[in-house]
């Protein structure tokens, strides 16, 4: 399989496989006008299998949900199409409007103009709660 490679962009790189579709939504890269390839279950020497997607674009990313949903990604921002520079994404201590809360008795499911806020509690389990219920999010 040929995917092409992008001239001016952004690659994120060691996406846990099956993580990909995830990340596309959360960063809602179908909203995007230029081309957004999602690869799956790419083989990795270091993973065994990977996902990755390539955006050919320059935007601005939200690291917390990336940082969120897989704290091992690697984002590569790629200009006239050499990589000009690379970093990884870590486990953000609060997320702020990326994931809402489950407790329908919870300030923030009544009222619509709160953010939702969660805080990391664990970093082993990556568990996060809810700032104002303290309800655990899935």
């Amino acid at each position: 399989m040929n995917i092409d490679s992008i001239k001016d962009g952004i690659v994120i790189d060691h996406i846990t496989a099956g993580n990909g579709m995830r990340l596309y939504s959360l960063l809602e890269l179908d909203k995007l006008e230029c081309t957004v390839a999602i690869i799956k279950n790419v083989g990795s020497k270091q993973m065994g299998k990977k996902d990755i997607i390539k955006i050919d674009a320059d935007i601005e990313l939200n690291t917390d949900i990336l940082g969120y949903v897989d704290p091992d990604v690697t984002v590569n921002i790629i200009k006239e199409g050499k990589i000009v520079n690379k970093y990884s994404v870590s486990l953000p201590e609060t997320l702020k409007n990326v994931i809402s809360c489950k407790n329908p008795r919870c300030i923030s499911s009544c009222e619509q103009e709160l953010d939702q806020i969660f805080t990391l509690t664990d970093k082993e389990t990556r568990t996060y709660r809810c700032l104002y219920c303290e309800t655990k999010a899935k």
